[in-house]
């Protein structure tokens, strides 16, 4: 699809600048480890994510939007065999690859092996926009693998999938804001949305925390499936963030890549 990388990286740059000045102006919590380390780690991270899926797309159509225009011209995937009106498809799509989005993150929490890549997430000792962008490039090229295989098997359109990632992406980077919403607004939102103080709650280091409130961007999937928590037993101040990692190791970049093959 054309101007599709620019419209992404631009939707991303400018979500990812206003939510850290917004974090600034209303902070949730006081961090617990300095940001310049962490942050470095994480952005670096981001990127060699993203080099990661570029290198495999020279091989393979990896990229979701290059496997649904190629699954259009092949006649592939469940919608390109309906007639239904473009919004409904799109908003079918959509809807589908969230909840596709949402049973992948709770298999990386249940599968031990998957649960050692996704633990590079989770072992961020604070909770901010740029933890949205610590993910294991292992894990990142599994996720896209499966979303290309998700894309043939469904047939969205290049519109849908790009309308897809721009909102997963801006909505991940939300609800992982370390921002104070009004009591009143995040009731109103997460009706809909997954919020920081929702999403908040999945990052606590007690486990019957961190495994609830698994969705990125539509809250109702944990509605529906009985993995919705409200609130952290402890508060949103007193709550520890991370895993049992709670010094500065994690904000360490070769450390967090490494940690996956530690005992």
């Amino acid at each position: 699809m054309e101007h599709e990388i620019a419209l992404r990286l631009g939707v991303f740059g400018g979500i990812l600048a206003l939510l850290a000045l917004l974090e600034r102006l209303a902070p949730r919590r006081k961090p617990v480890q300095p940001r310049s380390r962490r942050w470095v780690t994480n952005v670096a991270m981001v990127v060699i994510d993203t080099l990661t899926v570029r290198a495999l797309a020279l091989a393979l159509p990896i990229l979701a939007v290059a496997a649904a225009v190629d699954a259009g011209q092949l006649g592939f995937g469940s919608l390109n065999l309906l007639d239904w009106p473009a919004w409904l498809e799109l908003a079918l799509a959509v809807v589908i690859l969230d909840l596709a989005i949402w049973a992948q993150h709770l298999i990386t929490h249940k599968v031990p092996l998957f649960w050692r890549f996704h633990r590079v997430h989770h072992a961020d000792p604070d909770f901010d926009v740029t933890t949205a962008l610590r993910f294991h490039p292992v894990e990142i090229a599994a996720s896209a693998l499966l979303k290309v295989g998700l894309v043939y098997l469904l047939g969205p359109s290049a519109l849908a999938v790009v309308l897809f990632e721009v909102l997963l992406n801006a909505t991940a980077m939300f609800n992982h804001a370390n921002l104070r919403l009004p009591t009143w607004l995040d009731r109103v939102l997460r009706l809909v949305l997954v919020t920081p103080d929702m999403h908040r709650v999945h990052h606590s280091a007690r486990r019957e925390e961190h495994d609830s409130n698994y969705g990125f961007s539509l809250s109702l999937w944990d509605r529906i499936f009985g993995t919705y928590k409200a609130q952290p037993a402890e508060g949103h101040e007193a709550m520890t963030v991370g895993l049992e990692w709670l010094d500065d190791r994690p904000t360490r970049l070769i450390w967090a890549l490494w940690l996956p093959f530690r005992r």
